[in-house]
């Protein structure tokens, strides 16, 4: 009797507007792919649901900071999926990344504390790009991440799921 490999799954959730914290996901995602044993599966904060949040075994939240806070949206995905998930995903992993204009500290606390409420363990310190957008113009234009932090997002996507394949977390 054969038994097909077991594939754990790492979810990543985001929300963007302008395009920052999009691209982020996208290389947290391609990292991630570097390691073919883990399923990888990339949701918009809208569309992820609390089946997602229990299906997957690891996870990545990727949000800009608005106004020293995660976006709506990715308010929205948490409201939606805490009680849900709630004493049913403790001690998986997770990181979370921060696209902000100029701190990004308060998101990431606020993603902390949900993660502390969901009892998920924290595999890196939150990773914040900072474009240092301040004006309305500039808050509201199109982002444009460097390579260099596009690459850290990587990093970080394979780590994970290099930790989630050997069963380090």
């Amino acid at each position: 009797m054969t038994t097909s490999a077991i594939h754990q799954t790492l979810l990543i959730v985001y929300h963007s507007s302008t395009g920052g914290a999009a691209q982020m996901a996208q290389a947290v995602l391609a990292g991630a792919q570097l390691e073919p044993q883990i399923q990888t599966r990339l949701l918009h904060a809208s569309q992820a649901q609390p089946q997602d949040v229990l299906d997957a075994d690891g996870y990545v939240f990727v949000t800009p900071e608005y106004l020293a806070a995660i976006s709506g949206l990715m308010k929205d995905f948490f409201d939606r999926c805490y009680y849900p998930a709630l004493e049913r995903i403790q001690g998986r992993p997770y990181a979370s990344l921060i696209c902000a204009g100029s701190d990004g500290s308060n998101a990431a606390r606020q993603i902390a504390r949900i993660a502390t409420g969901w009892r998920l363990k924290a595999v890196s310190e939150p990773l914040i790009v900072c474009t240092h957008a301040q004006s309305p113009e500039a808050i509201a234009a199109p982002k444009h991440i460097p390579q260099q932090d596009l690459d850290r997002c990587s990093e970080l996507g394979q780590a994970l799921a290099s930790g989630l394949q050997q069963g380090i977390f």
